[in-house]
């Protein structure tokens, strides 16, 4: 889905790591919220509360998600699943766009 329709947006922004990460929270028309940011150049480690989608819209990075041993290049439109209660880890390269969703468990 390349847009939402009917969607809230909450002004404040969500900032991490001094600012090298930052996301805008959409509140959906059904009540499910998604973030849209975008993520710069730096190594970075996340918790996640519950399962999270996140998908890549555009960028260069590595993912080291939970359980795995190897990192996982993306370069370019791509989708990862992070299960609820775990960290991941993102080396990223270049500007990188992204959009978090949040699945119910």
């Amino acid at each position: 889905m390349s847009q939402f329709s009917n969607a809230t947006i909450v002004k404040a922004a969500n900032v991490y790591y001094d600012g090298q990460v930052t996301s805008r929270t959409v509140i959906l028309e059904d009540g499910s919220k998604v973030t849209l940011g975008i993520m710069l150049p730096g190594t970075y480690e996340f918790g996640t509360d519950g399962p999270e989608i996140m998908e890549i819209l555009s960028g260069h990075l590595k993912v080291l998600l939970p359980g795995e041993e190897s990192w996982q290049e993306i370069q370019g439109a791509h989708t990862f699943h992070v299960p609820a209660h775990s960290k991941f880890a993102l080396e990223v390269f270049s500007v990188t766009d992204y959009c978090c969703s949040y699945p119910a468990e």
